[in-house]
């Protein structure tokens, strides 16, 4: 089967499967012209989370330019993950959340506490790149003491309530 995407031809292996995928995300529904979005904001968020922990480990090795450019790099991620995510939402709506008994309880606080502290972690990124950018480090050190783990725990809970809402409690 030959997808035509964008001026390109694009050859997929035959398979019901692959066929009702691309259908699936190439049909101009709302969900369909957006479902590869979550997708999208799932990996940036897992990127995210991996270039913190990299830069993060950089730094207690005294490599500081190596440190910079991997926090750059999540801070790049975690800007596009949020443009994404807002257009996607923004677009679509909200998505139910389909789990039943058990899983409702702490999917929700995952996610509460996740909402939460994505709002809190945006300053907080903004003032520690700031005290880092002005050679601060004394003061940006103090910061990023809270930064770092707050950060890290919403980039991973972000992947978590992805796959909590997309593939594991999905209808």
């Amino acid at each position: 089967m030959v997808i035509p995407v964008a001026l390109h031809r694009v050859a997929v292996p035959e398979s019901a499967v692959t066929k009702n995928l691309l259908l699936f995300l190439l049909t101009p529904t709302t969900l369909g012209k957006y479902a590869v979005y979550p997708v999208i904001d799932a990996s940036l968020n897992g990127a995210s989370a991996v270039l913190l922990f990299v830069g993060h480990g950089f730094i207690k090795r005294g490599r500081m330019a190596a440190h910079r450019a991997f926090m750059i790099a999540a801070l790049v991620c975690s800007t596009l993950f949020l443009t994404s995510y807002l257009y996607y939402h923004a677009h679509v709506g909200s998505i139910r959340f389909q789990g039943q008994g058990w899983s409702r309880p702490i999917y929700f606080s995952i996610l509460i506490s996740h909402t939460i502290l994505a709002a809190a972690i945006v300053p907080l990124v903004i003032i520690t790149l700031a005290r880092a950018l002005r050679e601060r480090f004394d003061r940006h050190r103090a910061i990023a003491r809270w930064t770092y783990p707050l950060w890290m725990y919403v980039s991973i809970t972000g992947v978590i309530v992805y796959f909590m809402l997309y593939h594991w409690f999905a209808a």
